[in-house]
């Protein structure tokens, strides 16, 4: 507890350090963008040539007609060494945990698939604790924007069929590897719900910084492996969700690419082989990471592909 506390104190010092911002609230006003789902690649906002057509769409505009986000209502920015700090403390969390106790020195690919299902695990929590803050929100009535609620609990649905297929696969094979994970897991939730409503843009860019370890370790495993896992089945369960089943869910998870456009077809991944499950693993992390990079900006809107009807299409006045 002392830890955690420490942890906390560390944290909301560090939130409260280079604020930029004036104590005013931030009202906009529901904004659309054209995106383009063909390229998926891990970026950090704007160095990727991210764009954005925006104009105003009163058609989804909120029943009391703003559109601003948990960033811009409950958050203020974050300094650099508070970003930094967050790295460094999961950079330390992922040294010490994951590179160590899931050390594979046999080349086993089961202690891949624990360390995988641990991860796992981890990474749904989150998710978890942004949409508990929310409720909570909106049962004090503070603030209710229900198109977050939904984008919080699609992005743990996708952790949940990560985690599916981690135990298809055998990752939670071992009594002493769920243990670690679920234990890690309910400390992490509380951790995060007391970061979120210190500064949800807190929350978000730690989220980040976890995805993005997520996005390198499958990257990692695909550069290794990926002629083996090509010749293995993929889970039934990756198969229902990423190509047979509903993907209603799992277009609502998508909300940011390379090139934001009101234009371009639903991401469609392959789901013939392991390695192709792996493959849209690694992407789903991209698509986690330009989403909590999204969500800290408080000026914009987020929108998923099943909102795509909504966007407005502006090729003839876009600029260059």
């Amino acid at each position: 507890m002392r830890l955690f506390s420490l942890i906390l104190l560390l944290l909301f010092c560090q939130s409260t350090s280079g604020f930029t911002t004036s104590g005013k609230s931030y009202n906009h006003g529901r904004t659309t963008f054209r995106r383009n789902h063909n390229d998926l690649k891990l970026g950090s906002g704007e160095e990727d040539g991210m764009s954005l057509e925006v104009k105003e769409n009163p058609s989804i505009t909120s029943d009391n007609g703003l559109s601003t986000g948990p960033a811009s209502v409950f958050g203020n920015p974050i300094s650099a060494e508070t970003k930094k700090f967050n790295k460094a403390m999961i950079d330390f969390i992922k040294g010490t945990v994951f590179d160590t106790f899931y050390k594979n020195q046999d080349d086993d690919r089961q202690r891949d698939y624990a360390r995988f299902y641990a991860l796992e695990t981890i990474a749904r929590t989150p998710y978890f604790a942004y949409l508990s803050v929310l409720h909570l929100y909106e049962t004090l009535g503070r603030w209710r924007r229900a198109n977050y609620l939904k984008l919080h609990f699609a992005e743990s649905w996708n952790e949940l069929h990560h985690l599916l297929i981690m135990e298809e696969l055998g990752g939670n094979k071992y009594f002493v590897d769920r243990f670690i994970a679920q234990h890690i897991a309910v400390f992490y939730y509380f951790f995060v719900v007391a970061a979120y409503m210190i500064n949800p843009v807190l929350a978000y860019n730690l989220n980040e910084t976890v995805e993005e370890h997520a996005y390198s370790t499958y990257d990692s495993f695909l550069n290794d492996h990926g002629e083996e896992l090509s010749k293995l089945p993929p889970p039934d369960v990756a198969t229902t969700y990423y190509r047979d089943g509903d993907l209603y869910m799992f277009d609502e998870m998508q909300t940011t690419s390379s090139h934001i456009e009101c234009s371009g077809e639903p991401r469609r991944p392959k789901c013939d082989n392991l390695f192709d499950v792996f493959t849209n693993i690694r992407d789903d992390e991209a698509e986690h990471v330009k989403t909590m990079n999204h969500l800290q900006k408080q000026e914009m809107a987020v929108m998923s592909m099943n909102q795509l009807d909504e966007c407005i299409v502006a090729a003839d006045t876009a600029g260059p």
